[in-house]
């Protein structure tokens, strides 16, 4: 669907605002969207996990861990696949963000994928400059990341930031000179950026973050040890097909959530680059931005 279609559809939960905002700017943002009462059973579920992992010495297939994680300073940097890990996580993904998404895609929304990201006052734990796409190209650039804050999220605890307009820019490479998958914008293209214009996503527990797949996109470090969980859930219009191996599918990969199936493709024709055969396994981003070995 265009977004002249899109915003034809009657709003769900945002407003026609809001979702014009975003076919704009290429983002929106919503404090507060999030009941109390869904963040403390999200937050039960992680405090589950982020045990768990005590006794994990590297990062496997479940979790992605920092240096310096161990069974007294548990330091994740991310929960992957959480949709497959417990229940709470995926009756959260076809909830009410279900609907946000589809405010944004259409109505007939396919959902993607979800991991569980963390800052744990590192120094070292930004997220570089990129663009999603590239990890998963589709035949159109309706897939978009909702991320919910599961505690108030501040410019200290390395909030999302986002660059306004962005999306409707270029795509850039993010392989290196020598061919290797980086997973951010080159030192180069990262100058390019407009810092001056850079929006910081910040908020309390229960607000949501969106970004299209387009939209440059990434986090500054950490000031204080809170760990900042932040939990993304991807989705896609139904008529936006990839045409690349799945980075990390689950059994929910490609479930319809909202509406119907496809019959027909719609294809956007700006190119996408095309990522690593990800049909091995991938790591993380985290590893790829710090040039650590993945897990294929």
């Amino acid at each position: 669907m265009t977004p002249e279609q899109i915003l034809a559809e009657p709003p769900r939960v945002l407003t026609q605002e809001q979702r014009e905002s975003y076919f704009e700017r290429g983002y929106v943002a919503v404090e507060s969207l999030i009941s109390d009462e869904w963040i403390e059973r999200l937050r039960g579920v992680t405090a589950g996990f982020i045990d768990e992992s005590r006794g994990v010495g590297i990062s496997d297939e479940d979790y992605d861990v920092a240096e310096g994680h161990g069974p007294d300073s548990p330091r994740v940097r991310r929960i992957k696949m959480p949709d497959r890990r417990h229940s709470v996580y995926w009756e959260f993904a076809t909830g009410v963000i279900a609907d946000v998404a589809a405010d944004l895609v259409g109505p007939d929304v396919v959902f993607h994928h979800s991991k569980l990201n963390f800052k744990w006052d590192a120094g070292a734990d930004d997220v570089k400059w990129h663009q999603d796409i590239q990890f998963y190209p589709h035949t159109n650039y309706s897939p978009l990341t909702i991320g919910t804050y599961l505690a108030d999220t501040g410019m200290d605890d390395g909030p999302l930031m986002v660059v306004p307009g962005s999306h409707d820019g270029p795509l850039f490479d993010q392989y290196d000179e020598d061919g290797n998958w980086m997973g951010c914008l080159s030192a180069g293209d990262a100058a390019s950026v407009d810092q001056e214009n850079v929006e910081y996503l910040s908020g309390p527990a229960g607000s949501i973050t969106v970004h299209n797949c387009r939209t440059v996109h990434g986090s500054p470090p950490t000031g204080k040890a809170s760990g900042r969980p932040l939990l993304l859930n991807a989705y896609a219009s139904a008529d936006a097909f990839p045409y690349t191996a799945h980075p990390q599918p689950t059994e929910n990969t490609g479930k319809v959530i909202r509406g119907r199936p496809a019959r027909w493709a719609h294809h956007d024709p700006r190119p996408c680059l095309i990522p690593p055969d990800w049909s091995g396994g991938y790591d993380s981003i985290f590893a790829a931005q710090d040039k650590e070995e993945q897990m294929m």
